[in-house]
């Protein structure tokens, strides 16, 4: 099984830098393969905790390779949640990259572990009759402190459901339940870590490969 690694968050770094440069970037240090994947984009400053600047990815599987290529950029400008990230920021930005795996069919919407497990709900909107889904990441529910209910009330609203929230609702969604493999790294490591595979520093923003 494909595990998320550093060489994939170097890529996002990699591919988000190129955008700014007007360049193309370096050659992916991993194999492709097809899987699903989320890219999330935190922004850490003066010690604070870690703030959402994007996540964008699919549920579906695609490939490693064009998938991070393109949620790298996806989910850095253009969350409709946050303004795109500038270049100014990049200095200060973490990143996360998940490969989704395990997907199970759930029994009911308890059944799932927080911290373990992400979750995707689909109902059906009973004020319009329309299908609705939505899905939190494993890390969330943990990170945010929410019992397996509080997480399925807010991925509800997610989903853009304005009603009424009743037991008899939260027993009709759908829910599969998945895991995922991390890997995190902030802009310093990112910046170690190709001095230390690439004997040299990443470009800065600014400054393409032309004019180096």
């Amino acid at each position: 099984m494909v595990s998320a690694n550093k060489d994939m968050v170097a890529y996002c770094f990699d591919t988000l830098l190129a955008h700014y440069n007007t360049d193309q970037p370096p050659p992916p240090a991993f194999d492709d393969g097809q899987h699903p994947l989320f890219v999330t984009w935190k922004k850490v400053m003066n010690g604070a905790e870690p703030r959402l600047r994007g996540c964008i990815g699919t549920l579906e599987a695609r490939g490693l390779i064009n998938g991070f290529r393109d949620y790298a950029l996806n989910s850095a400008l253009k969350d409709r949640r946050f303004p795109p990230i500038q270049a100014k920021e990049i200095p200060y930005l973490e990143c996360t990259v998940s490969i989704l795996t395990d997907y199970e069919t759930a029994s009911n919407y308890l059944d799932w572990e927080i911290g373990k497990h992400g979750i995707i709900i689909e109902f059906t909107d009973p004020d319009y009759n329309t299908r609705r889904s939505a899905t939190y990441l494993p890390e969330i529910a943990a990170h945010e402190g929410w019992t397996k209910t509080e997480a399925i009330d807010s991925l509800m609203r997610k989903s853009g459901y304005n009603g009424s929230i009743t037991e008899s609702l939260r027993n009709r969604i759908r829910l599969t339940r998945y895991q995922s493999s991390l890997c995190t790294m902030d802009h310093n490591d990112y910046v170690s870590y190709v001095k230390e595979t690439r004997g040299g520093a990443p470009c800065v923003v600014g400054v393409n490969s032309g004019s180096r």
